[in-house]
């Protein structure tokens, strides 16, 4: 049974269920919400029912939703029109970001947000990740900037950016090693690439998206604030949101740092890379939708 459906069922038992908040809380804490949270999720909506006399099922779904909703955040990142933008994509390796950043490329492209876009294969610690973002730019008709594995992230975010001048381009998305062996090794290279931006186009509209697996569970949060040490961050991409992932990291990344999530992605093709939709979110999350 899916995560959305045990809500559902669960729920469905009314307050009447002397359990019901109980359980709430552990299936909330299987939902990626992280226990302390979880806790405090069912414990509120106990003092709702009590305090509105709730007992439909359907209307105590729609106070779970308003509870869950004072707590995830959402954000639109799109480029702005008239200046340079750079995006850069951080993330550990397996998650999903060289894809990602293609997808983005693709969807801000489709929907004509941008008229034209650079891809900077900045994670030099892998050769295939320089190969893969290469291959997404063949497919997409999307010029790649890079250099030899092992060169300097700074550097090909350097050219990238001369690149985007050059061709009239007014989007840089920027991808960038997601394996570090030490957090000083971590805000290093990215400190390295924000003073590019800096210096090199203190004009642009530099955003940061992290890159987070949905199916990795409380990991997701080490995560992320692992990269939030060295940089800050301005938005969240999900990926891997199908029937296997609960979606509650969305719920604890903003009630734990703040950070709101952008986009999910749905599955492999360069399409499945959706807007972020709070309300529609809550809907499939607590399964009141259809």
């Amino acid at each position: 049974m899916r995560f959305a459906d045990r809500i559902k069922a669960l729920l469905g038992f009314g307050p009447g269920n002397p359990e019901l908040f109980e359980e709430l809380s552990d299936l909330l804490i299987e939902g990626d919400l992280g226990a302390a949270l979880a806790y405090k999720v069912a414990e509120e909506l106990r003092e709702a029912c009590r305090t509105k006399g709730l007992s439909a099922p359907a209307l105590i779904r729609a106070e779970l939703k308003l509870v869950l909703g004072r707590y995830a955040k959402t954000i639109y990142i799109e480029p702005k029109a008239g200046v340079l933008n750079i995006f850069l994509i951080l993330g550990v390796n397996g998650v999903g970001k060289t894809t990602t950043c293609a997808k983005l490329a693709d969807y801000y492209r489709r929907n004509g947000l941008a008229k034209g876009v650079i891809l900077a294969a900045g994670d030099t610690f892998r050769a295939a990740a320089i190969d893969q973002l290469k291959i997404h730019g063949q497919r997409l008709g999307i010029r790649v900037v890079a250099q030899g594995p092992g060169s300097d992230p700074g550097a090909v975010l350097w050219d990238a950016v001369d690149a985007a001048r050059a061709d009239g381009a007014d989007l840089v998305i920027a991808d960038s090693a997601g394996r570090m062996h030490t957090r000083t090794d971590l805000m290093r290279e990215l400190g390295k690439m924000d003073k590019i931006v800096t210096g090199r186009a203190g004009d642009a509209n530099y955003r940061r998206l992290l890159v987070i697996d949905s199916t990795t569970g409380q990991n997701g949060l080490r995560q992320a604030e692992t990269f939030g040490s060295a940089v800050a961050i301005d938005g969240v991409v999900l990926t891997k949101h199908d029937s296997s992932a609960k979606g509650g990291m969305a719920i604890s990344l903003a009630k734990e740092f703040g950070l709101p999530t952008a986009f999910v992605g749905t599955g492999e093709a360069y399409r499945d890379l959706e807007a972020f939709n709070l309300d529609s979110f809550l809907e499939e999350f607590i399964g009141a939708g259809p």
